[in-house]
């Protein structure tokens, strides 16, 4: 045995014997650990980069889409049977009267309106209701000057409702494009129902028709009194609904009301009606 050289270890040749229980740990214990799978981003996600998302579909290799119907969505039809129900009973309804609208058909085919409802204001009934009867029959515009100069303290609430319902007639509605669409039409001196006259300029403007409030749910507030004693106030809530129409309206009114008149037959204290039923004796 030289100094320069290591001699071999025999005892790692030489293996132990296992006992029952090393057997067992050994055929429990995983011979090789299980690789990892790694995740990826969505091609929605938000955090994706340009090369980590997926290259765009070009649109030959797109198969064209099936436009929705109502039987083919259960969202845009949800109650399919009751649909078609209604769709022959109004079938059934023309056929009857041969195509003829109704009156109130007629008007709104040919004559625009727009309702708006304002949300809760904290207000009362009582209080409101003034205000709405102030501005109808009016002009918006000049609606808007009086609840403008008004000293009442809900004054300022319903001229920003009037500034909304005016601006939702017109995006929505399509009403007072007279002047950009040069519909106007002529001057015109008007009747209204309350017998006073008014000249009117353009017959697409606008006009409060009715004005009405509606109560809504009472509210729950604390009043702190002396002693520590706590009151419970109930302030309530109400809304104003405004129904504006257009000029034109008022216009066919008043040409009803000269038309009515003119057809009315002329009253006579003892009119000359023909005598009958005269008999020699009497009747009793």
């Amino acid at each position: 045995m030289g100094f320069g050289k290591k001699s071999k270890d025999t005892t790692k040749d030489n293996k132990k014997p296992r006992s029952g229980f090393d057997d067992d740990y050994f055929k429990r214990k995983p011979t090789k650990q299980a690789a990892l799978i790694r995740g990826g981003l969505s091609s929605s996600s938000i955090l994706e980069t340009p090369k980590a998302a997926a290259p765009p579909k070009s649109r030959s290799t797109q198969s064209p889409q099936k436009p929705k119907t109502f039987e083919d969505s259960p969202v845009l039809d949800p109650a399919p049977s009751a649909r078609k129900r209604w769709e022959r009973k109004m079938v059934i309804r023309q056929i009857q009267r041969r195509g003829r609208l109704s009156k109130r058909l007629q008007l709104k085919r040919t004559e625009r309106e727009s309702l708006s409802k304002s949300q809760m204001l904290k207000t009362s009934v009582k209080k409101l209701g003034p205000l709405a009867r102030q501005i109808a029959g009016k002009s918006v515009e000049d609606a808007i000057v009086q609840m403008r100069f008004s000293k009442k303290k809900a004054a300022k609430e319903v001229k920003d409702h009037l500034i909304y319902a005016r601006d939702d007639a017109i995006v929505r509605r399509g009403m007072a494009l007279g002047d950009p669409e040069g519909t106007k039409g002529e001057e015109i001196e008007i009747e209204l129902k309350n017998g006073k006259r008014r000249l009117v300029k353009d017959r697409t403007g606008l006009y409060i028709d009715q004005a009405w409030v509606g109560r809504g749910s009472f509210g729950s507030e604390p009043l702190h009194r002396a002693r520590g004693q706590i009151n419970i106030l109930k302030p309530p809530t109400t809304s104003i609904s405004i129904l504006l129409k257009e000029e034109a309206t008022r216009v066919r009114i008043s040409e009803e009301i000269k038309e009515k008149r003119r057809k009315r037959k002329l009253w006579v204290h003892l009119p000359n009606r023909p005598i009958t039923a005269q008999r020699q004796y009497y009747s009793w």
